[in-house]
């Protein structure tokens, strides 16, 4: 291939993440032309609503598959976070990136830390993961739906409608904005999202040409851990309804996941620790789900609708 067109959203995380694959690309294949091309998404289009009930994850990604299906792209760059449990069909993850810090982060000016929150204080979030992880360890809390790409959300902390905020560590660090974050919550506080730190690259899974081309830039380790999490959320319904944490660490050739599935008003978790051959990440994530099932996932996923 001579010239390579990446799909991408508009938001400048997403061109950051982009054109970090584009350099890495160029870099590796001498001669190699990578273009950009920038799309709106739906899920970027939609501000005042959860994604949650506005069609999930997959909005993000929709039009960039599209893109790629239509001949106008031929890979999509993506936070593994954002990417829906099951692909389309035709479709494939082509690559999986190193991971950045999958922490999430506390951004405010007011409190150094959850736990320093006072009662009734506004701490911002979009996410039901985050939520039902905060409310369950700070019930006083009150948790207000925070939508909008990275800037936008910091500029509404900034005028006083949110004591705090709570965002992805990677996302802050890409975009140089690592002084923002007053605490880096340890996993243990608000366990991350399944893939959350780390980015894919999406192509059609008939592109064997386009495989070979980008899977230089995977990264075995960071893979083995994202599909393990990634697997959790696909057994139990793969879905953003589901406040669900998943989170993989690999030592030697053995993985440590951790798990949970809360109620969204974070009254119920259940949780999960197992550890497996690195080699087997799929079934390391179905056992954890099944772990899940059996100390009470069932119950508050039969609560919520699924």
């Amino acid at each position: 291939m001579k010239r390579l067109i990446i799909a991408t959203r508009r938001s400048r995380l997403a061109l950051w993440q982009a054109e970090h694959v584009k350099r890495r690309l160029e870099t590796r294949h001498a001669g190699l032309e990578v273009v950009l091309l920038p799309l709106s998404t739906r899920g970027d289009e939609l501000q005042d609503t959860r994604l949650d009930e506005a069609g999930g994850k997959g909005l993000f990604i929709k039009e960039l598959e599209n893109a790629m299906a239509e001949g106008r792209a031929d890979i999509a760059v993506h936070s593994m976070k954002d990417v829906p449990a099951d692909l389309p069909p035709g479709f494939a993850l082509a690559a999986i990136s190193a991971r950045e810090d999958p922490r999430d982060a506390l951004v405010s000016s007011r409190y150094e830390s959850l736990k320093r929150m006072p009662e009734g204080a506004v701490i911002g979030t979009s996410s039901l993961r985050r939520e039902a992880q905060i409310v369950a360890s700070n019930p006083t809390l009150r948790v207000k739906l925070l939508r909008g790409n990275v800037e936008t959300r910091l500029a509404k902390l900034d005028r006083g409608e949110y004591d705090a905020i709570v965002l992805a560590v990677a996302g802050l660090a890409r975009l140089g904005l690592e002084s923002r974050i007053r605490a880096k919550l340890a996993v243990e506080e608000i366990l991350p999202a399944p893939g959350q730190g780390a980015l894919g690259i999406e192509c059609l899974a008939a592109r064997s040409d386009v495989v070979s081309l980008v899977s230089p830039l995977a990264d075995a380790a960071s893979a083995a851990c994202v599909r393990a999490e990634r697997t959790v959320s696909r057994v139990l319904g793969g879905s953003c309804t589901i406040p669900l944490a998943a989170y993989a660490e690999k030592t030697g050739d053995r993985l440590r996941l951790r798990a949970l599935v809360a109620s969204p008003d974070g009254k119920r978790v259940a949780r999960a620790a197992c550890e497996g051959p690195a080699a087997e990440p799929e079934a390391l994530g179905a056992r954890a789900a099944d772990e899940l099932r059996g100390c009470g996932a069932a119950e508050i996923l039969s609560s919520i609708g699924k």
